[in-house]
């Protein structure tokens, strides 16, 4: 079992110095404990407490990140087999694949819809983040020059791919300052590309015969050496015993601290499905269960907007719903004669009204109220949405500078706060709107401000 917080800030130098990226030594002592921190964070430490806390203080599943920029992707660092228990932290990240066998127009297509490939949502922006650039000819030169190519315009994070040792170490070389992950070590090319992988500073992944023993053996290899930053591939390409063995790797890393498959994996959907449809349901299942890379064989905003919902819903704290920012939400270019409606800032309610709203065609001001992300029943039950509170945000968020009437309609489920909101905001005609949000277009239509 580790040791609690308490037990390793007893270990650390309590000087508050916040060279390990926070401000108190205890608050790095909770992070260790919790799994959210590396000890090697800290340069103040002593060896004597190095070597009391290295075996309880690093995190289960190793945090490492590929690739830099916006389009980085950070994996591992996951302390727990179900999201519930507390949270999964981590996404991983969606790659798409490219060979050096492709024509340029088949690359181009791949950035283009790489690059449209966004959905904003809940204030996010939703998108894959990576590139797998595939040797498949052993030309280094023209290897290197595609994954720069790709890499320059789209800023995609790469994994580069190669069973050439001499290939991934010149791309590798070429590529280090965009830290791109290696893929793969074997039990025969391990101890060559491990040390590709430490002149360069790439995470390394390695890739197994099938079995967990065969990728055991090359990992204790590797940490052997001194590299800390391995992805695992097991190298099964059956999605039953695919899955099974990602909660295996995932038990033995969280339940029993078992070090060398305390690493994040790989999986590579495109070689276990036939086409991008069934690519998606097998990138589904390992978004949930429990890939840190998936590496597909195209990109289009049809199969990936569903699993970019999924790895966002997965990822998404399930203790603390998901919330819009409080403020004013212009919808269709309002004016100052526009009406003015105001709701909870649960993302649901959110997304449904606002959408009902620019269905309309109406131009309107959607002021949203911090709830709490609790709807607009539950709010108004808990306290959070009354006359009170709404008339607070009104006359604070600025939308009375907006507009010239003094009109705003309140949820159809919240009519028992009218009276209470009219003495909040003497003067405005506090409207009670539908109750059922599929009405709302036709309320705004009839509605005239006054």
């Amino acid at each position: 079992m580790g040791l609690t917080g308490i037990e390793i800030f007893k270990l650390l130098p309590k000087t508050n110095c916040g060279d390990c990226g926070v401000p108190t030594c205890l608050a790095f002592a909770m992070n260790l404990a919790a799994g959210k921190a590396e000890l090697d964070a800290c340069p103040h430490v002593s060896e004597a407490a190095k070597e009391k806390l290295a075996a309880d203080s690093a995190p289960p599943v190793r945090p490492l990140t590929v690739g830099t920029g916006e389009y980085a992707v950070k994996v591992g660092g996951e302390t727990v087999l179900f999201r519930h228990e507390k949270t999964f932290v981590n996404p991983p990240g969606l790659a798409t694949l490219v060979t050096t066998t492709e024509d340029a127009a088949s690359v181009d297509g791949k950035m283009a819809r790489f690059k449209a490939c966004q959905f904003e949502r809940v204030g996010l922006n939703l998108r894959p983040e990576m590139f797998a650039v595939k040797d498949a000819t052993g030309n280094a030169g023209a290897f290197t020059a595609l994954a720069k190519r790709i890499a320059d315009g789209t800023g995609a994070a790469l994994i580069l791919i190669s069973d050439k040792v001499d290939v991934l170490k010149a791309a590798a070389a070429e590529l280090k300052d965009k830290k791109p992950l290696l893929y793969a070590a074997t039990a025969d090319t391990a101890e060559a590309l491990g040390a590709v992988a430490k002149e360069t500073g790439c995470p390394l992944a390695v890739k197994g015969d099938g079995t967990l023993d065969s990728v055991i053996a090359v990992t204790e290899k590797l940490a052997a050496m001194g590299l800390k930053d391995i992805v695992i591939d097991t190298g099964t390409r059956d999605l039953k015993k695919a899955f099974e063995e990602q909660i295996q790797i995932r038990r033995a890393a969280v339940k029993n601290r078992f070090r060398p498959l305390g690493y994040p994996t790989i999986i590579f959907a495109n070689e276990m499905a036939d086409d991008l449809l069934n690519e998606a349901i097998v990138a589904a299942t390992f978004v949930a269960k429990y890939a840190a890379f998936i590496v597909m064989s195209d990109v289009k905003p049809e199969v990936h907007f569903p699993l970019l919902l999924e790895r966002l819903n997965i990822y998404t704290d399930p203790q603390r719903p998901m919330t819009a920012e409080q403020g004013i939400y212009p919808i269709n270019n309002p004016d100052e004669n526009s009406p003015v409606l105001v709701t909870c800032n649960f993302s649901l309610t959110y997304f449904i009204v606002s959408g009902e709203i620019e269905s309309s065609r109406v131009p309107s001001w959607l002021l949203v109220q911090d709830t709490e992300g609790l709807s607009v029943m539950t709010a108004w039950a808990a306290g959070k949405f009354n006359g009170e509170s709404v008339g607070t945000f009104v006359r604070k968020c600025g939308i009375m500078d907006k507009v010239k009437h003094k009109s705003i309609v309140i949820p159809g489920y919240a009519a028992a706060i009218s009276g209470e909101l009219e003495e909040e905001i003497p003067g405005w005609n506090v409207v009670v709107g539908p109750r059922e949000a599929s009405h709302i277009s036709k309320f705004l239509k009839e509605f005239k401000p006054q």
